[in-house]
């Protein structure tokens, strides 16, 4: 709101998330307190949670429409807006710092969107799409809203969780509305292979065309569990690979026309330019003894739904994806790529964590934790969660408040720091785990050797390196007694 400088918001009194209500229009009134710009708040009805109004600023969606459907709008014509101009603001991590306003442009997001939703999904006039992200995300975005209504295509969305009312919500959509194409997130794939195939079984499947995946790389075992369970080995499985940066699919087969291999996104759309370099931003040629190339993940030349800049700081944008090397696009991640020129994107290089699918800076985790008051520092890491891809593993240095050794039990202390972190990002940044410690594995220079916390959140405790050129070497054999 500030970035933007927004003067109206549209909101709900509330939203159905499972059995939750989320109270939306109370969490808009906590993030206008000291606004400046913000003059109207539309409310629209849809829980019924009791909700405050001011007087002047609030008002109700329902009252608002009346007074519009009263009056002669037919003469209201759209505004023309240039092929440049921005679209939108989205957010995302990064490594450092706060999260970044990602901004694209009319044109060449909705041309790209579209080309790729068409091609990648071999969508067909009268095909049911059915994309189970948030609309609110940049899948939700791009592949909810702008590419299948440009493509005059039919976009079906639910609201909830893929396991409420139970955990065949997804199969009984498809069977209801005989989806054609299904694009999810292997989170959610991963959680609903838990409840077995009991969920799945008395549901029609059947018209089903395409699957896809999003939001991280699919493992194996998942690619196989919604090939044979849900496409009946009869749909092609498409592993997308994009960012919000690029604003649509980079990396993916294409469904009907370039084979899918589990575990691989394999080849860049036609158009993408993309190779893997070293960490001078040569390019790497050489091929293991596997026949493979590793490196990073960059793209060498532009394509029309590129990000135009980050809000109200381009240097931050030129620095962020364009700095690394020379001439290039650094996307942040690494990548394989084998003989037939196919892409496995093997996760991020730097300190952001791919949980769920979204990208959270380990940074923004840590600076949420430490405005706790009775926290003196931490540092987050990830490690491998079943579910969710990547967990949040943090390290708290925790001497308490109102002059005691410590306040409350601890996991009532863990409950405070989970709630201070849902508080300032989100429930998504949540820490699964929470161990406390005494200090932290620092060089003499104060650095936090991040890599020996993460080899002790990934369960690795017997191959942790030299650890003699620390501060206090001690630390470490007290974090690995206390690992959770």
């Amino acid at each position: 709101m500030e970035d933007a400088k927004a003067t109206c918001i549209i909101t709900c009194d509330g939203a159905f998330r499972g059995a939750k209500d989320i109270p939306l229009k109370g969490v808009i009134d906590d993030a206008l307190i000291g606004n400046k710009t913000v003059n109207k708040v539309i409310v629209c009805t849809r829980t019924r949670t009791a909700v405050s109004m001011l007087k002047g600023r609030d008002v109700w969606w329902e009252d608002e429409i009346k007074k519009v459907e009263s009056q002669d709008i037919t003469n209201v014509a759209a505004t023309i807006m240039d092929a440049e101009d921005p679209l939108f603001i989205l957010y995302t991590s990064g490594s450092t710092g706060k999260p970044k306003g990602v901004v694209h442009s009319v044109a060449g997001y909705m041309v790209y969107t579209n080309y790729t939703f068409v091609n990648t999904f071999n969508y067909q006039p009268a095909d049911i799409f059915f994309c189970t992200a948030d609309i609110g995300w940049i899948t939700g975005h791009s592949y909810i809203v702008y590419a299948p209504l440009s493509a005059g295509g039919t976009s079906l969305m639910f609201e909830g969780i893929p396991t409420f009312p139970d955990a065949g919500r997804f199969w009984d959509i498809i069977d209801k509305y005989k989806v054609n194409i299904l694009y999810t997130a292997p989170t959610a794939i991963r959680s609903l292979m838990g409840f077995g195939l009991g969920p799945v079984k008395d549901h029609d499947l059947s018209s089903l065309k395409v699957l896809g995946t999003v939001g991280e790389p699919i493992n194996e075992e998942a690619w196989h569990w919604y090939n044979e369970n849900i496409g009946k080995k009869k749909c092609p499985i498409v592993d997308t690979w994009w960012q919000t940066e690029t604003g649509g699919i980079l990396i993916s087969n294409m469904a009907g026309i370039t084979e899918g291999k589990p575990g691989w996104a394999t080849y860049p759309m036609p158009g993408i330019k993309a190779i893997l370099v070293d960490d001078k931003g040569e390019e790497v040629v050489e091929k293991d003894e596997e026949g493979i190339i590793r490196g990073n993940l960059c793209i060498t030349q532009p394509w029309p739904s590129i990000l135009r800049t980050t809000y109200g700081d381009h240097e931050r944008c030129r620095t962020n994806y364009f700095a690394t090397y020379d001439n290039l696009y650094f996307t942040g991640d690494g990548a394989l790529k084998n003989e037939l020129g196919q892409f496995r994107i093997t996760g991020r290089v730097d300190d952001v964590l791919n949980v769920s699918g979204h990208r959270i800076g380990t940074a923004e985790v840590e600076n949420a934790i430490n405005m706790h008051a009775g926290v003196v520092e931490s540092a987050v890491v990830g490690y491998p969660h079943d579910v969710k891809g990547q967990g949040i593993y943090a390290y708290v240095i925790y001497t308490g408040s109102h002059g005691q050794d410590t306040h409350g039990t601890a996991d009532q202390i863990r409950k405070d720091l989970l709630q201070t972190v849902t508080r300032i990002i989100g429930p998504i940044a949540k820490p699964d785990k929470i161990q406390f410690v005494s200090g932290l594995p620092k060089t003499r220079s104060g650095k936090i050797m991040r890599r020996i916390l993460r080899k002790v959140a990934e369960g690795e405790l017997k191959n942790l390196g030299d650890t003699s050129t620390l501060l206090d070497p001690a630390v470490v054999d007290e974090i690995v007694k206390g690992v959770l």
